[in-house]
């Protein structure tokens, strides 16, 4: 039995278990837990997932999204994140096959949780903000979005969570980005390097 590791390169090594150093198991949850960050760019437009973010809670998850993903002339209106393991996946189509095609359940009727629905309408793009539902759980929650959701154009995606597992930004947080407008030198034009390259090399001339 070859050592299996979280880095692919290691375990290419195919070192055996049978060594003379004991191997001992990690604890669960020793490493940071992933989280989806999702940006609205302007006020009205969907929220648009952006990419994940590794933190030991969500309160430092939205820190470090809010880092990454809303500095460097990105503008962000406001941010929530979504710990991954929270996010129910639907099946993934392609060639303009509609995933909500295979959805045959039918709604419930039974309302009793809020659901947020992400669709993918392009493959490689990412999830953008399609509505909410209530529903009784979440197979129940993508029939409704299929009735609520669905249109001519295909969805190729679905991600379907809990309107409680949601960590957002409020209206009281909307001064958390106003630090980034007037940092101008954050962008490379702004250090005029070519100018000063130039003048340098006057001087040596």
């Amino acid at each position: 039995m070859n050592l299996k590791s979280l880095d692919p390169r290691v375990t290419r090594l195919g070192i055996s278990k049978s060594t003379d150093t004991e191997m001992v198991e990690k604890d669960p949850l020793d490493q940071f837990e992933t989280y989806e960050a999702f940006i609205e760019t302007k006020e009205g437009k969907p929220f648009e997932h952006v990419g994940p973010v590794h933190a030991p809670n969500e309160e430092m998850a939205f820190l470090f999204a809010k880092e990454q993903f809303s500095r460097r002339g990105m503008f962000c209106n406001a941010l929530c994140v979504i710990k991954t393991e929270n996010i129910k996946v639907s099946h993934y189509t392609d060639n303009g096959v509609d995933v909500y095609n295979m959805v045959d359940t039918k709604p419930s009727g039974t309302e009793r949780e809020s659901f947020e629905i992400f669709h993918m309408v392009k493959r490689g793009k990412q999830h953008k903000y399609a509505g909410s539902v209530m529903a009784k759980d979440y197979e129940d929650a993508m029939a409704k979005a299929k009735v609520d959701f669905q249109t001519d154009k295909p969805v190729f995606n679905v991600w379907v969570v809990k309107s409680e597992h949601i960590f957002a930004s409020g209206e009281d947080d909307r001064d958390i980005w106003d630090t980034l407008k007037d940092k101008q030198y954050r962008d490379a034009i702004d250090y005029k390097a070519g100018d000063r390259i130039k003048a340098f090399k006057d001087q040596q001339a």
